[in-house]
């Protein structure tokens, strides 16, 4: 059965995700008040991130860089996006 929640970013009722999509208060947070479609717009940009800022995510400089981008997606603040990015065509 598909679980419900108050979305965070959208500030509507949205599928919720399936478990906390890593251990630790943080994480029971993001399953408590994200939607699926919220994370997976996030996982898309954390990507780009990492591609565009050349990142090494073990890196605790560059986890934190994604924890505080992170945050600023889902709960409001939006994100800044790198310098001189261009979107990939279609």
């Amino acid at each position: 059965m598909m679980r419900l929640v108050h979305c965070a970013k959208f500030g509507i009722e949205a599928e919720g995700l399936e478990k906390p999509p890593f251990p630790g208060r943080k994480g029971e947070i993001i399953f408590e008040t994200v939607s699926k479609q919220a994370w997976e717009e996030w996982l898309r940009l954390q990507t780009m991130l990492i591609n565009e800022h050349r990142l090494t995510p073990f890196e605790p400089q560059a986890r934190e860089f994604l924890a505080q981008e992170r945050d600023k997606f889902l709960f409001g603040g939006g994100t800044a996006m790198p310098e001189g990015y261009k979107p990939p065509a279609d």
